[in-house]
């Protein structure tokens, strides 16, 4: 069964994410605001991978879930509604990319990430490590961001969010070998010494306060 995080539709945190799926069909509306709140971590970190820029992962997010409501009936029961969810939102990721024609080739110049590399880990004990932290956490935040969307989504669902290889499967349809050669090559594109000092849990973090304000946005719009 998945997580399920503390939301504030009282009496029904425990439902598990099928019931409720299936309690919105039959009417109970509300209930839509828990799966949101339920899954808007992962889910802004699967469209945060393709979109760079916060507000563009926001619209995402917004147009994905919006997406999943008017298609909630296709849902299998006895599936995973992460993974489910996460498809759509990367599929509506790459609409937007190919709506502003914002791809372009993998950058040849290395430098810039090699810059963000060269960080003296003699830093990392002093006193002000609590300071260092964030900019520790900004400077992986971009190292992630520079590197090619095919590894980039494979590093964030597997070593950021934390799912399993099976639901990266699930969710990217590669085979679990595809999974496995791009996230070692995602790790050597980190590089090691980064990667050993990466607070993971802690980027690409969509806060309380967006998550409330998203969720109102939502529900304010459903038909």
């Amino acid at each position: 069964m998945e997580r399920v995080e503390s939301v504030a539709v009282s009496g029904k945190t425990q439902l598990p994410d099928p019931e409720v799926v299936a309690r919105v069909l039959s009417g109970e509306k509300d209930l839509y605001a828990l799966l949101m709140r339920r899954h808007n971590q992962k889910l802004y970190r699967a469209v945060r991978s393709y979109l760079k820029e916060e507000q563009d992962a926001e619209d995402a997010m917004q147009d994905t879930y919006l997406l999943a409501y008017q298609k909630l009936h296709q849902f299998r029961q006895g599936s995973l509604f992460s993974t489910w969810l996460i498809r759509i939102g990367i599929n509506v990721a790459l609409g937007k990319l190919r709506e502003r024609k914002r791809y372009a080739p993998a950058s040849d110049d290395t430098s810039r990430q090699e810059d963000l590399l060269a960080i003296d880990e003699s830093n990392y004990m002093n006193p002000e490590n609590m300071a260092i932290r964030d900019e520790v956490k900004k400077l992986l935040e971009k190292a992630i961001s520079s590197i090619p969307d095919k590894y980039r989504i494979v590093y964030v669902l597997r070593e950021v969010e934390g799912l399993s290889l099976n639901e990266v499967v699930a969710c990217l349809g590669l085979s679990e070998s595809n999974v496995k050669v791009r996230l070692h090559r995602a790790k050597a594109l980190l590089k090691e010494s980064l990667y050993h000092h990466s607070i993971r849990k802690e980027v690409f973090k969509f806060g309380t306060h967006r998550c409330d304000a998203l969720v109102a946005r939502i529900m304010a719009t459903l038909p």
